[in-house]
């Protein structure tokens, strides 16, 4: 069964390409790369998906940020100070520092930030980063005051976010503002512009402070086909992209590939999972989703889809997370096992081989995002294995936007999704029961009183030892509880135009230094 599947999805990857010719660039000095979905709003506090946060994180700067070994370094925040209660944090804010409109950037722009990810009126995923904080004042133009009910132990790593311009923004509607589409940042880019569905075109910031970033342009090309997207990697449309497992596999070693395309290979921090809509009757029961979860060979979907470039995924926290609990174990693979739960809950089978209880049968959507080929590989399989129980299960496939909608308004029974983690294992957006409100992250619902007072309780401690404790009981509950089905941790994949230099691969990936990445002006050094 395994070999259909590969021979099947090799089919639809594989294709002719002569590589023996240079990629042909036609922006050499600029930095090109491709999404499989268009951006949605770019200021930050709403920029919840993955490619609205990519572009909007090269516009604008937090406070804080992770240098390349995963330490938390000043980034509008020159230094800072921490009371041995750890209560309150002084912010030390670098000065010289300009919007992309020429203003000053100061201390009331930080307290403007907090002002609006707090207002209940702007429906963002991270105000419960800011709820613990009691209170945000200037000490000086360039001085910042925080101080916090009781401690908090992701304090540094939320002031990360993006901080808002007071001048442009005050006294306006956020979420409506068109500054999600023309926004006005600090960062190392700034836009110049965005055609919708097509591309967007952001301006190097000659006066970031950092030293203006090498390449004049980065550009975001919407390209939903990964294969057309490879083409155009190769052909030199793009200089980037995330290589899927067959591409890596049939191209990513080859000489000629080689010589053209640096590819970078590491575990993401993160996974891929199915979530379910908790409120829904057919999986609001714990031994429901713990039966799919039997059903399903996470073993013969890593080698089908992957190609073996990823590892299962048990819970809540990737293996590279400090958190990561190694003694819990997943769900095995058994069908047989899956049936008998199903049955004593009252379903049995039908003479078309589908369960059924109460004249209802047990068939249901799963919605997933058009242009990921691995997920709707993952789907198929998925559809496979869950009919050898008697589940009928329909792949229904939407465009991003449609999708996020449907989502956001939780109307869908089923989802296949993947989380791409903070650092930092605070769960509270994810599985605090209180986060499930429309545009926050805990959408499917999930409720656990206990995991929400261990979540509670680990966010006011700041031991790492003492934290690990109280979240391997949180692994351990929440992969009992299967509010979602934990499929894999997929690798990270990066072919690179061979012509970029400057990238070096570190534990925090490869993307920490990109505006220091160059070309030599000499085309005869590009592909030594």
């Amino acid at each position: 069964m395994l070999r259909k599947y590969v021979g099947f999805f090799l089919l639809l990857t594989l294709f002719t390409v002569s590589c023996e010719k240079a990629p042909d660039v036609k922006e050499p000095f600029c930095l090109t790369g491709a999404s499989s979905a268009d951006a949605k709003r770019l200021l930050p506090l709403f920029a919840s998906d993955s490619a609205s946060a990519d572009i909007s994180g090269r516009i604008f700067n937090g406070l804080t940020k992770y240098d390349k070994d995963l330490n938390i370094v000043g980034d509008l925040a020159e230094s800072w100070t921490i009371s041995k209660n750890g209560k309150e944090i002084i912010f030390h804010l670098r000065k010289g520092i300009k919007w992309h409109d020429g203003v000053d950037f100061t201390s009331d722009d930080v307290v403007f930030t907090y002002k609006a990810v707090t207002d209940p009126k702007n429906p963002t995923p991270y105000s419960s980063n800011y709820g613990p904080v009691k209170e945000v004042k200037t000490i000086d133009k360039y001085t910042i005051k925080v101080v916090y009910d009781k401690p908090f132990a992701p304090a540094l790593e939320s002031w990360g976010i993006g901080i808002l311009p007071k001048h442009l923004l005050e006294g306006r509607e956020l979420f409506s503002s068109p500054l999600n589409r023309n926004p006005i940042g600090t960062g190392p880019y700034k836009m110049k512009e965005w055609i919708t569905g097509q591309r967007i075109i952001l301006q190097k910031n000659e006066d970031y402070y950092e030293g203006a970033p090498f390449f004049e342009k980065f550009i975001s090309r919407i390209i939903p086909d990964p294969s057309t997207m490879f083409l155009e990697l190769r052909f030199g449309g793009i200089d980037f992209m995330g290589l899927n497992p067959a591409q890596y596999k049939y191209y990513g070693e080859k000489s000629y590939f080689k010589k053209y395309f640096n590819v970078y290979r590491y575990p993401s921090f993160g996974y891929t999972y199915i979530g379910y809509n908790l409120k829904n009757p057919l999986f609001s029961e714990k031994k429901i989703r713990q039966a799919i979860a039997h059903a399903i060979n996470k073993k013969e979907i890593i080698e089908g889809v992957l190609l073996g470039y990823g590892t299962p995924c048990t819970g809540p926290f990737p293996p590279t997370s400090w958190a990561f609990n190694p003694d819990v174990r997943d769900f095995e693979y058994n069908p047989e096992k899956a049936k008998k739960i199903l049955f004593e809950l009252g379903w049995k089978q039908d003479t078309d081989g589908i369960l059924t209880k109460d004249g209802r049968k047990f068939s249901f959507i799963l919605l997933v995002n058009q242009g990921n080929e691995a997920r709707l590989k993952t789907a198929q399989i998925i559809k496979e294995q869950l009919k050898k129980i008697g589940i009928e299960l329909n792949i229904r496939v939407l465009e991003w936007q449609s999708f996020l909608e449907l989502v956001t308004k939780r109307q869908f029974q089923a989802v296949l999704l993947g989380w791409s983690l903070s650092r930092d294992p605070d769960l509270y957006d994810i599985f605090h029961s209180s986060k499930t409100k429309p545009g926050e992250f805990n959408f499917v619902g999930y409720s656990n009183p206990q995991v929400d007072r261990l979540i509670e309780r680990a966010r006011e401690i700041l031991s790492r030892e003492e934290r690990k404790k109280l979240y391997r009981k949180v692994h351990e509950l929440i992969t009992e509880d299967q509010p979602y089905t934990f499929l894999y941790v997929p690798d990270t994949i990066i072919a690179v135009n061979k012509r970029i230099k400057g990238i070096e691969l570190a534990p925090a990936g490869i993307w920490y230094n990109y505006i220091h990445w160059y070309v030599p002006k000499n085309r005869l050094d590009w592909y030594n």
